[in-house]
């Protein structure tokens, strides 16, 4: 029995399918193909040539030993991917459960103080409330496999959940902004201890939240780290002012430091907004420098110009890549040889779906 790592495997379903598939060949009965560790086992007297093929038709590449240490040094592991967004809904679930709870702590203290801050902070944890556990849903929906109507799986759900999640933060900036521009005019005084007290409270509860949070990768969870951060940002400064209150009568301060934290939000927020809506554009991804790649891919041998190539990202994370290649050679091993290339050259663009077709034009070197 003979083990080999292979590279392109999406979901579990997939890998059974595809198992059973294999195991229909000659020999092929102890055929084993285990997605959780990315590894496929045949047995001595199977022909490697055929598995390939076969692999290849469903842009599944058998690693050789070289391409093996080289995958194993980088950090692009689907299993990886799988492990996190499993942890992730734990995460934005305790998250939620945090942050609803608090809010409406936050809407009864902010009228006990006479807050403006602590009641717009207030507004806006309730905001990030509902937007978290729309995002736990989506996170849900994310990680269920390909099926008859969505091929290349859920995960797209993530990023429309980190999509609502950044419009309902801008929404709430822009309300607490102008409920407090009046105060700036007509300061009311507040009580500075409660404040101080509520906001040592609040720090420990979103600073763990955010801590929670921040080992997650996909996009959902980086725009709710964001959202705690701000949230520890924010009543560090509730904390300096309404220690500042306890030796002044500055009550302008509360005003000034609700529309200082809306602001901020705006700032993080609207980027990600923008970044979100750039990858449900198809978009080229961030970081992937399509020029160079094309570049790359004419110097294989027998391969002498592409066109329509496309690359885009389908959830922030995994990148799907179709391609036309033109060769002057028709022999099929040779054709398959140029596919494996080229797969693995993408493969440090996270590239998890490709299509590759291959365009015999024999008269380009003829003239």
């Amino acid at each position: 029995m003979k083990q080999y790592a292979v590279q392109g495997l999406h979901c579990g379903n997939c890998a059974k399918k595809l198992e059973a598939q294999l195991q229909q060949l000659k020999n092929g009965e102890t055929i084993r193909l285990n997605y959780s560790t990315n590894r496929i086992y045949l047995p001595d007297e199977i022909n490697l040539d055929v598995i390939k093929r076969i692999l290849l038709a469903d842009k599944i590449q058998i690693l050789s030993e070289q391409q093996e240490l080289i995958e194993n040094k980088s950090d692009h592991h689907h299993v990886a991917d799988l492990t996190g967004s499993n942890g992730a809904i734990k995460n934005i679930k305790t998250v939620f459960i945090l942050n609803l709870t608090f809010s409406l702590a936050e809407f009864i203290f902010g009228v006990l103080f006479n807050s403006a801050a602590i009641l717009s902070d207030a507004v806006h944890d309730l905001g990030d409330s509902l937007s978290v556990g729309l995002a736990l849903v989506f996170q849900k929906v994310s990680v269920k496999e390909a099926n008859e109507r969505y091929s290349f799986g859920h995960r797209r759900f993530s990023l429309l959940g980190a999509l609502i999640t950044s419009v309902i933060l801008i929404g709430g900036s822009i309300l607490v902004i102008v409920n407090s521009v009046p105060l700036l005019i007509n300061p009311q005084p507040v009580n500075s201890r409660g404040m101080f007290w509520l906001s040592i409270v609040a720090i420990a509860i979103n600073g763990y939240a955010a801590w929670l949070i921040s080992k997650g990768t996909s996009k959902n969870e980086k725009v709710l780290n964001l959202h705690m951060l701000e949230d520890v940002l924010g009543w560090v400064g509730v904390l300096i002012v309404s220690i500042v209150l306890t030796f002044s009568n500055w009550f302008i301060l509360d005003p000034i430091l609700s529309i200082l934290i809306a602001g901020y939000i705006l700032s993080k927020a609207i980027p990600n907004l923008l970044e979100n809506a750039s990858i449900f554009l198809e978009a080229v991804p961030r970081g992937v420098d399509i020029k160079e790649l094309e570049r790359k891919i004419k110097q294989l041998s027998n391969v002498h110009a592409v066109s329509h190539f496309h690359i885009w990202s389908i959830d922030g994370e995994e990148n799907a890549l179709a391609i036309t290649v033109y060769s002057d050679t028709k022999d099929s091993k040779e054709q398959e040889r140029i596919k494996e290339e080229i797969r693995y050259l993408i493969k440090d663009d996270n590239v998890t779906h490709s299509t590759i077709e291959i365009v015999v034009d024999e008269e380009f070197f003829i003239q």
